[in-house]
């Protein structure tokens, strides 16, 4: 793994939740740091996790969170 990426510490290791209000209906969403994305409850809105964005584009996403969570986390 990549010692020093400033994104890679959100999501490696133990998952930890984060709590979004639903932008469409104010319901809180839980979003753990592995997942991509989870809908509302309340309303089915799905919310992104922020946290992701960074292992989407970046090209050493694979040595920095690994193969699995790479996987997982582009939906394949």
């Amino acid at each position: 793994m990549v010692n020093g990426c400033p994104g890679a510490a959100n999501i490696k290791g133990a998952p930890e939740l984060k709590i979004k209000a639903c932008p469409q209906c104010g319901a809180e969403i839980e979003l753990f740091t592995g997942d991509v994305s989870r809908a509302c409850d309340a309303c089915g809105f799905v919310a992104y996790n922020d946290a992701q964005s960074c292992v989407l584009w970046c090209r050493f996403a694979k040595e920095c969170v690994g193969e699995e969570l790479l996987a997982r986390i582009k939906g394949g």
